[in-house]
């Protein structure tokens, strides 16, 4: 590689560095930090858990923060004196050794890049996800597992911890719908570019004449509440009922009617719950989800004038947001960012990260557009 490339790389790798740090503002998370572990410090901290998980869950990220920009920095430092020894050693190795760092380099810099991109309002909070089948029939069914399947997988290729709160299975295959919570700092931040119409184009396995098939499956993605947070709801405008939990197929998993299905009456949402074993349990997580997505509505007609810029839900060839095509080629493609790629196989097992990054500037870009 011609060192005046190495040069140019080494410089504006230098250089979004010094921006991120600027963005991220280290002397203010310095200081975040040191109130926060003396929030954290004070004795009776878990009388109140609600707040001790907050104050401990924030303390863990903005260290996580910190530490990740600090090596970045303590690495940018060493890459040129790499390159240096390399080129003073005349050893091939040595440089495919510094070159590989500064690959890597590149990769965690733009991570980061990214995370200086979420400063939307809720954009740090957890996600809550839910996807739904559309049109297309069982093939539409199949294709809501399969990316129910492809975003557990990028929640657990990046260490993030995920629940899923209930699942309605479909009757030949593939599931109705599912939500589960995605816990993680700026989970929601990440995930929102998710939202809307995921199209699929493959050889049908459900069609004994081999026929090509186009289906439909919607993804819609909130933030979790916060504990101050709550929308007032009446009982009277609540209709509760318990059922028997159940798998695929219709199989029973539990043999008393703890799954719980809260229908908020007014607006027609629908939330269920039957992870836990508890009837409460249950209902307390449904009331948590139907308080998300209440929220979530009221925020959206606070914000009637940016309707035209939301993906609306829907199934359906109007708001697709990307396409995924298994046949007669394999091409995953973005129709707002235009970012695409073949492997197909990789993408459906959540290597999703090219078109979320992507999204995400994206979407700055509009934010900012006149």
């Amino acid at each position: 590689m011609p060192s005046l490339e190495i040069q140019e790389r080494l410089s504006d790798l230098a250089t979004k560095v010094d921006s991120i740090g600027i963005v991220l503002d280290v002397e203010n998370m310095k200081k975040n930090i040191a109130e926060l572990e003396a929030e954290a410090s004070v004795p009776n901290l878990w009388d109140d858990q609600a707040n001790a998980q907050r104050v401990t869950s924030k303390l863990s990220s903005v260290q996580g923060e910190l530490r990740k920009f600090e090596s970045v920095q303590s690495r940018m430092g060493d890459l040129p004196v790499l390159f240096e020894l390399a080129e003073d050693e005349g050893d091939p190795d040595s440089l495919a050794e510094a070159v590989k760092e500064l690959e890597s380099m590149e990769a965690v810099v733009g991570e980061l890049e990214i995370r200086t991109l979420l400063s939307g309002e809720y954009d740090e909070r957890e996600a809550l996800v839910t996807i739904r089948s559309g049109a297309g029939g069982v093939d539409a069914a199949d294709w809501a597992e399969m990316l129910l399947r492809m975003y557990t997988r990028y929640c657990e290729r990046h260490g993030w911890s995920y629940e899923v709160y209930d699942t309605s299975y479909a009757e030949e295959a593939g599931i109705k719908s599912a939500t589960f919570a995605v816990k993680a700092p700026y989970a929601y931040g990440t995930l929102s570019v998710e939202q809307g119409t995921h199209r699929l184009v493959r050889i049908s396995p459900f069609d004994n004449q081999n026929r090509r098939q186009t289906s439909f499956a919607d993804v819609e993605v909130i933030p979790v509440l916060e504990q101050s947070e709550s929308v007032d709801i009446p009982e009277d405008d609540l209709r509760i009922d318990v059922y028997r939990s159940s798998g695929p197929g219709g199989q029973g998993v539990n043999t008393t009617d703890s799954a719980v299905r809260i229908t908020h009456i007014p607006t027609g949402i629908v939330v269920s719950c039957q992870n836990e074993r508890s009837q409460l349990q249950n209902r307390a997580t449904a009331m948590a989800v139907l308080q998300a997505k209440l929220l979530e509505a009221k925020r959206q007609e606070d914000r009637a004038k940016m309707d035209a810029l939301k993906d609306s839900s829907g199934g359906s060839w109007g708001n697709q947001m990307r396409s995924y095509v298994l046949h007669p080629y394999q091409m995953v493609k973005d129709l707002r960012t235009e970012q695409e790629t073949g492997n197909t196989s990789a993408v459906l097992d959540g290597e999703i990260d090219d078109f979320v990054q992507s999204g995400i500037r994206w979407r700055k870009t509009i934010s900012v557009a006149p």
